[in-house]
């Protein structure tokens, strides 16, 4: 199974590895060489049938049900400078927090139904439900296909926002948790 992730502003793609799939809200353990968390707010989509090249108006063909999460990204390994930094980083065990179960489609552009990432009670990503997150999943996913041949039960995901500081050096315990529609999606505490 792979993850397939287009990145905030660039257009590209990165996959993460299964391993970095974490759905049951369980607290991550920071590995000893981590020395910062940074996160990315994402929408994602579950692929339900296989397929390569697929034409934009046929994608919405190719997945059951999306959701939102956030990637999390050890900041030394993101900020190198180096160009495979962020797949570099891509490849932590459980850092890709992605929820089940899964909403229709047309739950994901319903006015109103906003997504809410936070860290302990502060804010740090929202939407407002304006956002039409059917498109950017279909057309994330169309592309994404002529690349990385799709397979049922791989995930498309879409940075929402470009990576950001979640945990600094310094910070020891952070809890973060997301709602959707008023239901909560994960919380977690991320521990150095």
């Amino acid at each position: 199974m792979n993850i397939t992730v287009r990145l905030h502003g660039t257009g590209t793609f990165v996959c993460r590895p299964d391993t970095t799939w974490e759905r049951e809200s369980r607290d991550f353990f920071f590995p000893d060489f981590v020395d910062s968390m940074w996160y990315a707010p994402v929408v994602f989509a579950r692929i339900s049938r296989a397929g390569k090249c697929i034409g934009r108006k046929f994608a919405g063909r190719y997945y059951d049900g999306a959701n939102f999460g956030i990637l999390l990204y050890p900041g030394n390994l993101l900020n190198t400078g180096k160009p495979e930094s962020v797949a570099s980083a891509s490849v932590l065990d459980h850092s890709s927090i992605l929820p089940f179960p899964l909403y229709l489609p047309d739950v994901m552009d319903a006015g109103g139904s906003g997504f809410m990432f936070r860290k302990g009670d502060e804010v740090l990503f929202s939407t407002d439900g304006s956002i039409r997150f059917t498109e950017l999943i279909e057309d994330s996913l169309s592309e994404a296909s002529a690349c990385v041949s799709q397979r049922i039960g791989d995930i498309v995901a879409v940075e929402l926002a470009g990576p950001a500081e979640l945990m600094s050096a310094d910070e020891k315990k952070a809890g973060i948790s997301a709602e959707f529609c008023g239901n909560r999606l994960f919380d977690l505490s991320l521990i150095r």
